[in-house]
């Protein structure tokens, strides 16, 4: 835990360590609303077939499946439950949905956490952010990060290799793992779909996913770009103020700044923080229009 951020925010240790206690009612509480809505927002896409409120529809169910992002980032740092095989198997679940491993996530976030809005050693730095509208455009469809992740699960699993610097050595084999064991869950998916002729997997997973990939880029956009370069916690992440709505769906993870700040204070106490820090969190959007609209100000034509 950052001491220099403690003190900066004027909490001690006996507050923290309280706000960290986890449970596990309030994240499965959670993760059951977020599911039944995902699963009523699937039949709605079934029912709306042949008629163009399908369009709709696969937009409303692919908002709340790229979403599922939320518990995923929760879960890898084991801060959503208490017990550790609901953490790990939810991760898995929600990794597998979007493409993203949760070991590789893991390593990925951590050094994430370590060395944020740091040019040379934040991995969410290696490809830059948007500089031009053009760039933020095609950013924004979703498309390279599912390239991305097409590309760079298939090259673990198929050359057993990862050579990704912020993956510890003695993670790589379990990294590989996860690889194989998704690509074969993927082929055999796809085969049964082939051999039975059935449309649903591209009907409530695949386009659903593309579509609602907008607006998780739009909304992690928000966490960093364009703020500070600098180590303070309390700097280089932004808290953007929303509607319940909005915090329910992301898991409480608009409160960005007090994350990086606490990392290991669950998603559900993030609020209680807020009220704590929330004054010295320096970098703040009072929306998520507010923030896009400064961004596409600062961009390149």
């Amino acid at each position: 835990m950052d001491v220099d951020a403690i003190q900066t925010a004027g909490l001690d240790r006996a507050t923290v360590l309280a706000l960290s206690k986890r449970g596990n009612a309030q994240a499965l509480l959670r993760l059951v609303s977020h599911l039944a809505c995902l699963f009523a927002a699937s039949g709605l896409v079934w029912l709306a077939l042949g008629s163009v409120l399908v369009v709709p529809a696969i937009v409303l169910e692919g908002i709340l499946l790229v979403f599922l992002f939320c518990p995923l980032h929760e879960t890898i740092h084991r801060t959503a439950f208490a017990s550790h095989w609901l953490n790990d198997g939810v991760a898995f679940l929600a990794g597998a949905l979007l493409l993203l491993p949760p070991e590789y996530f893991r390593q990925f976030h951590f050094a994430h956490h370590r060395f944020t809005q740091d040019q040379t050693s934040d991995p969410e730095l290696t490809t830059p952010k948007p500089a031009t509208l053009w760039a933020y455009l095609w950013h924004v469809t979703g498309l390279p990060y599912w390239w991305s992740g097409l590309r760079t699960t298939l090259k673990h699993a198929v050359t057993g290799r990862v050579e990704e610097a912020f993956v510890a050595p003695a993670k790589a084999r379990r990294v590989i793992r996860e690889a194989r064991l998704l690509w074969a869950c993927y082929l055999a998916l796809a085969a049964v779909s082939i051999l039975i002729g059935s449309e649903a997997v591209l009907l409530i997973w695949i386009l659903p996913a593309l579509a609602g990939q907008p607006f998780l880029r739009l909304y992690l956009l928000a966490e960093h770009m364009g703020c500070p370069e600098t180590a303070d916690m309390l700097a280089n992440s932004r808290t953007t103020s929303t509607n319940a709505l909005l915090r329910w769906l992301a898991w409480n993870m608009p409160y960005h700044g007090e994350h990086h700040a606490y990392p290991s204070v669950p998603f559900h106490a993030l609020p209680a923080l807020n009220g704590l820090i929330g004054d010295h969190v320096q970098t703040r959007a009072s929306g998520y229009i507010a923030v896009h609209r400064a961004l596409l100000g600062g961009l390149r034509a």
